[in-house]
């Protein structure tokens, strides 16, 4: 697979992009911010390695740049900064993983097969739609009754989670799960603040709500009957 890696430890960087290298991998590295929006919006990549400190331009800008020009590259966060907070807000930011230094090569490269691994939008599927909702997958817009709505990228993945389950019960599990990559109950309420942000968004001002609770179990995206 092509890998960028977006570091500023030289030494760091060295033994990434040679470990990656060993095992068949084609590896750009960029040593700063900036150098790696480039890279990353014009190459094409299948997994980005970004630090969030940067010099020129940090990590989470970084990304947050990349997903506001529709670039889908898998990014997988590596760095010092290991709280609950840091790896929400490096999700929030657009992140599909988050693993902390130091680290085993071993996980980091099982990390980035997984993500690779990861089924990319195909020609047949780049819209989804539920009642007058629509998102298209590819522009990483969604509107409603034709009018835009703008969605933060964690915005975006976790109504991306419940239009490709309308109709169904969604519940905290498994939102965690697919939308923030937890695999544990961080015992916070961040899926409660972003369900509320997100129907702010998608349900304020229309005639009809189509984000529902279902009190004990989840939450559910259908049209009213």
């Amino acid at each position: 697979m092509r890998v960028l890696v977006i570091e500023d430890d030289a030494e760091t960087a060295a033994y990434i992009v040679k470990g990656l290298i060993e095992h068949g991998h084609v590896v750009d590295h960029a040593a700063n911010g900036r150098e790696g929006l480039f890279l990353a919006v014009a190459g094409g990549y299948d997994v980005a390695i970004i630090d969030r400190m940067l010099p020129a331009l940090d990590g989470l800008s970084l990304v947050k740049s990349l997903r506001g020009e529709g670039v889908g590259t898998a990014v997988l966060f590596l760095t010092n900064l290991g709280g609950i907070d840091d790896r929400v807000e490096g999700l929030d930011a657009g992140g599909d993983d988050y693993l902390t230094k130091p680290f085993a090569f071993s996980e980091l490269l099982a990390r980035i097969n997984a993500l690779a691994r990861r089924p990319a939008i195909t020609a047949a599927e780049t819209a989804l739609r539920c009642a007058d909702l629509e998102m298209d997958l590819l522009k990483r817009s969604v509107t409603r009754n034709g009018r835009a709505i703008d969605l933060q990228p964690r915005e975006f993945k976790l109504l991306e989670c419940l239009m490709r389950h309308a109709g169904r019960v969604v519940t905290r599990t498994m939102l965690l799960e697919m939308v923030w990559d937890f695999h544990f109950d961080p015992k916070t309420n961040i899926v409660e603040t972003h369900m509320s942000r997100l129907r702010a968004k998608v349900d304020r001002g229309f005639e009809s709500e189509l984000i529902h609770t279902i009190r004990g179990c989840g939450y559910s995206l259908r049209a009213q009957s």
